[in-house]
């Protein structure tokens, strides 16, 4: 698949071919949405917590005695019944990640780089560098390349002028090509790769 090499200005400075063993695939939705469901839950902190009967602070001793009162019969005043007692089947400290195969993972990636390119949300770049660092210069080269809600991925390192730059502008995302995923690519309108990010990606994938 060949696309347009395009540079910040909005200039043609020539094409690229994107590889059919990446881009070209026919995107599965269920094995991306395996690798968002497993992307998800490790961000999860599981730190949610409610006491247990065990765990509260009261008394254990017998309320009153057992017959006579002509009321329930009740023991310990820590139990779920009681306001202030402990709770049942409330949530615990745990850890909600699971285990997903590398390949998947691996192959969930290419599925969704072929999504975008089927599409036609995947823009190439030749580099991803500002002269001044500003946002508002860097705002304006966005709006000529119809960029607004965008993952940038640039190579092995991105420049600190384009990272500063693109800082406060709302929805856009910059990351070294290292740190590309799955739940980023999907979650972004435009996937825009410099030309160091195709490179190493085909190197990734080889």
């Amino acid at each position: 698949m060949e696309v347009k090499l395009l540079s910040l200005d909005g200039k043609e400075s020539g094409s690229v071919n994107l590889p059919d063993a990446i881009f070209a695939l026919e995107p599965r939705s269920d094995i991306i949405a395996r690798c968002v469901r497993w992307q998800l839950a490790k961000r999860r902190r599981g730190t949610h917590k409610v006491k247990f009967k065990d765990e509260i602070a009261r008394t254990g001793k017998k309320m009153y005695r057992q017959k006579g009162t002509g009321s329930a019969r009740h023991g310990s005043a820590r139990v779920p019944q009681f306001r202030g007692g402990g709770r049942v089947f409330g949530p615990h400290v745990r850890d909600h990640s699971h285990d997903l195969p590398k390949k998947v993972r691996a192959l969930a990636l290419k599925h969704a780089l072929s999504a975008k390119a089927k599409d036609g949300g995947i823009v190439v770049l030749d580099k991803a560098s500002v002269k001044d660092g500003k946002t508002k210069s860097l705002g304006k080269h966005f709006a000529k390349l119809e960029i607004a809600n965008a993952l940038i991925v640039d190579g092995a390192q991105i420049e600190a002028g384009f990272e500063k730059a693109a800082r406060n502008l709302p929805h856009i995302d910059v990351l070294p090509v290292q740190g590309i995923n799955v739940y980023d690519i999907m979650r972004k309108g435009k996937l825009v790769l410099t030309k160091a990010a195709l490179d190493a990606l085909e190197a990734r994938f080889k």
